[in-house]
């Protein structure tokens, strides 16, 4: 769950830009904006204290305590958009929201696969379908991942979210019917397998039946003499 909570100090900025985003990552700072209550101010966050609150036990999902340079009101918010530099993989920009801690907000978490499935073990083919889930909670709620038990899996089964069990205090959105989850299959070699031993075992059965449709008639020769 996202029960942690981290103070993050901020600073507004005055600058906007593409040029002078690339100053603030210059100096260590990412560029982002604080959307709230009817407001949204352009702020700049420590690089390493962002990357220190997004690693912690809850993951993106953390509040964070959004304290502004020079004041002392503090601003409960999530993390709402991100953007990564697509070589470095380093966080360019940033989206904050503020919650409120009594009111349920929405998100989206990944699928956390646990046990071990009878059917992989028998040589089937898992295939995890849907790697995340929208889900409905109070902010300190919201949980890092959800994790699915594969230990009921034989091969030929689907997991539908419908046989998830939610955590406490969080409801799923996503359609719990049409929302597969993960199957295990029959692996592809042996279905071409056991499709060839079929195909053969049809033609050694039609083999004799042909075989005497083309044979002479019994006395067809004798026939022929007379």
């Amino acid at each position: 769950m996202s029960g942690d909570r981290i103070t993050l100090q901020v600073r507004e900025r005055t600058e906007i830009g593409s040029r002078q985003a690339r100053r603030l990552r210059a100096q260590g700072l990412i560029p982002g904006v604080l959307y709230g209550k009817g407001h949204a101010r352009a702020i700049a966050v420590p690089e390493r204290e962002l990357r220190s609150a997004i690693t912690g036990p809850s993951g993106l999902h953390a509040i964070l305590d959004v304290v502004l340079e020079g004041q002392k009101t503090v601003h409960p918010s999530v993390l709402a958009e991100y953007q990564r530099d697509p070589i470095r993989g380093t966080l360019t920009h940033i989206d904050l929201r503020e919650v409120r801690l009594d009111r349920p907000i929405q998100a989206t978490v990944t699928v956390n696969l646990v046990g071990e499935s009878p059917g992989v073990k028998a040589g089937g083919v898992l295939s995890l379908v849907t790697r995340e889930l929208q889900v409905e909670a109070l902010p300190m709620n919201i949980p890092e991942h959800i994790d699915v038990d594969l230990s009921g899996l034989a091969v030929g089964d689907v997991l539908r979210l419908e046989q998830v069990a939610p955590p406490e205090g969080v409801t799923f959105l996503d359609d719990p019917h049409e929302t597969v989850i993960a199957t295990v299959s029959v692996p592809r070699g042996l279905v071409e397998a056991v499709e060839a031993e079929e195909a053969e075992e049809v033609a050694e059965e039609g083999a004799p039946a042909e075989a005497a449709e083309e044979a002479p008639p019994e006395g067809a020769d004798e026939g022929a003499e007379a």
